[in-house]
């Protein structure tokens, strides 16, 4: 019992000793390598903030000024920690050899969800949209909400949210009408009416609407020959978060233009010919 007392208080003693041992050799090392962490943290705060500002100076998108002022930040913690490693004499290669590693197997397993932020990356810098713009891409269409690294999403008039990776974006055909969409209707109207009259009908139908621009000018014009009528195409830009609205309420307008100024609105018709046989 003694002997195993004994045992116990030598191994206390021991461990005693290493302790008091690491922080007289030590001591100033932890003590410098924490101080010369909490000054890294602040100054890489100030730095990323600096470059942010400058970011924003320059109008570079605010995504890319978050994401280059993060880089920064991670950057020089990166670098701090380095250092102090090094305040203990801790060799820091085998760490990189080990991060590099790690890092090609995580490239290797989340090389679609990477390939989302490169897209991403690309998108901000050329800038072929901004934040309000309509787009339409493989026929989904909506106003830009938000742009991100990973994806992008859209509105619609609907109150729908669209989520697009930005892998799906890049290299794709882009359709960007700004804040506008484009509509694109005709009415038919009988042989016996006059074109120029239902044109200007129509012309003056659409200039009753503040929603519709006059630069494009709306364009009214003969679109086809059909069968039974004289096909009047008209074509027009309306904001694209009221597009299905104003479309509705311009075909009402134009069909009572239409009525009010006797231009028939014609209906499938077909003549019969009936022959008698000879007897």
């Amino acid at each position: 019992m003694e002997q195993e007392l004994q045992n116990e208080l030598e191994t206390i003693t021991k461990l005693s000793n290493m302790v008091i041992e690491f922080f007289v050799n030590y001591s100033f090392q932890v003590i410098g390598a924490i101080i010369i962490f909490l000054l890294g943290l602040i100054v890489a705060r100030w730095i990323a903030k600096i470059v942010l500002r400058l970011c924003e100076k320059k109008n570079v998108d605010v995504t890319l000024s978050l994401f280059i002022s993060s880089c920064v930040k991670l950057f020089i913690i990166a670098m701090v920690l380095i250092v102090c490693l090094g305040k203990f004499g801790i060799s820091v290669a085998p760490f990189v050899a080990a991060i590099g590693a790690i890092s090609l197997s995580l490239g290797l397993a989340l090389q679609g969800v990477f390939s989302n932020y490169g897209a991403g990356f690309t998108i901000i810098i050329t800038r072929p949209f901004v934040v309000g713009n309509t787009i339409n891409i493989n026929n989904i269409s909506g106003i830009v909400k938000e742009i991100r690294l990973a994806y992008t999403i859209l509105d619609t008039e609907d109150g729908e949210m669209i989520t697009i990776p930005n892998k799906h974006i890049v290299g794709e055909v882009i359709i960007n009408s700004f804040q506008y969409k484009i509509v694109e209707s005709s009415v038919g109207i009988s042989y016996q009416c006059k074109p120029e009259e239902a044109i200007n009908v129509i012309n003056h139908a659409l200039s009753q609407f503040v929603e519709i621009p006059t630069t494009p000018a709306p364009q009214v014009g003969v679109e086809a020959f059909a069968d039974s009528s004289i096909n009047i195409g008209y074509r027009y830009w309306v904001p694209t978060e009221r597009y299905f609205e104003v479309q509705y309420q311009v075909n009402l307008a134009v069909y009572n233009a239409l009525q009010e100024s006797k231009i028939v609105i014609p209906f499938p018709q077909r003549e019969v010919t009936l022959t008698q046989a000879a007897s």
